[in-house]
């Protein structure tokens, strides 16, 4: 089992950076590969980027690359997920996500075995 807690959301203007935090407990987090997904109201969660466990590969969606970088700090037990130039369009409801199985980079929220319960991210005009 592992618990995930997200931090760093917040309301900001369109053009400003946030950067979101996603502490791991529980299980060895470098096991793990990790991904922020994101959820606006009534539309379906969406992926955002992702990160392998021991490598660092990452992956985005065409929506973020870019602006948005993903990154983890295993000594830490945390993942990051640094966003610059935010547009309205990425106001939604943050989530980060481990993933045990390691054959490729996971783009659906079906990849992932755990969640957190999501930080608010709003980005006015």
């Amino acid at each position: 089992q592992v618990q995930l807690v997200e931090s760093g959301g917040g309301l900001v203007q369109a053009g400003s950076s946030l950067r979101l935090s996603c502490a791991a407990s529980g299980r060895t987090f470098r096991n793990y590969d990790m991904g922020w997904f994101r959820q606006a109201p009534g539309k379906e969660r969406e992926f955002v980027a992702a990160i392998t466990r021991s490598d660092s590969l990452t992956k985005y969606a065409d929506s973020v690359k870019g602006r948005f970088t993903i990154s983890r700090d295993n000594a830490k037990n945390t993942v990051y997920l640094q966003m610059n130039s935010l547009k309205p369009e990425d106001t939604a409801v943050y989530y980060c996500a481990a993933r045990s199985v390691s054959r490729f980079i996971a783009t659906t929220t079906g990849g992932y075995d755990y969640w957190g319960q999501g930080t608010q991210v709003t980005v006015s005009s």
